[in-house]
């Protein structure tokens, strides 16, 4: 059974992160099925926006790590993701409620419109865990937030409430608990309701003039990142996260 469940209603892809038991966590097919869905979505020509959401208490806790040490050195499963999100014509409304946690918090930068109950918690924990940031963070969160408050973020590498998410640009709106899906699916279904091609060019007018750069960023934090799997201070970190226990990094 898919863990990524898409319907399409009233002009609108609603694509959820169904997960519960494992806190929404992202393993391989996961990623794959959620890059199909928005690849989908954005080939159907009934779709006029996309609404992307876990449940109103996690959106997604991350990388399943189990699943990700089992890899080993293979390519990411999320380079598809990577692919398809950012360059997306119609519309990303998100939804985030609980955790949102590494590629839950970077998959928020390419999203439209992100709307945030009060319980959402984020974190960017990549330094914590002996990697780096990936899916373009390190560009385009100091556009958004600003140096220092983006170095705060991505080098600590704490969580941080739905209201910093907003100061930092994340976040569109925080949104009461209750009404966070219909907060967000109100916005997808306006934005469904607007000219497509404005919207298709607006969008595209706001993003080109970083979209090479974005590309190459992405590209270099991959390499990185999947260098990085195999250091001693990742072995170290991703050791003591299974082990529930703290990391240290005394010997490096």
């Amino acid at each position: 059974m898919s863990h990524v469940v898409a319907k399409v209603e009233a002009r609108v892809a609603d694509i959820e992160l169904a997960r519960p038991e494992k806190r929404n966590a992202l393993n391989a097919q996961m990623y794959a099925d959620l890059a199909g869905a928005l690849a989908a979505a954005e080939s159907d020509p009934q779709v006029r926006a996309i609404l992307l959401h876990g449940s109103a208490d996690c959106f997604t806790s991350g990388n399943d790590v189990a699943d990700f040490l089992k890899r080993g050195s293979a390519p990411s499963p999320a380079i598809r993701l990577f692919e398809v999100l950012p360059n997306l014509a119609k519309p990303v409304v998100a939804a985030v409620g609980g955790p949102a946690v590494g590629i839950g918090s970077t998959m928020l930068l390419h999203c439209d419109l992100v709307y945030a109950a009060p319980n959402a918690r984020f974190q960017l924990p990549f330094v914590p865990l002996g990697i780096v940031p990936e899916f373009g963070s390190t560009y385009l969160l100091p556009l958004l937030a600003g140096y220092q408050r983006a170095a705060e973020l991505l080098l600590l590498g704490q969580p941080f409430d739905a209201r910093s998410a907003h100061e930092a640009g994340m976040v569109s709106r925080v949104v009461e608990k209750e009404e966070l899906l219909q907060k967000a699916r109100e916005a997808a279904l306006a934005l469904a309701a607007l000219p497509p091609e404005s919207i298709r060019l607006t969008k595209q007018l706001m993003k080109k003039r970083h979209g090479a750069a974005l590309a190459d960023t992405i590209v270099e934090e991959t390499r990185l990142f999947t260098e990085r799997l195999g250091s001693p201070e990742a072995k170290e970190a991703m050791s003591a996260f299974l082990e529930k226990r703290k990391p240290d990094f005394s010997r490096f």
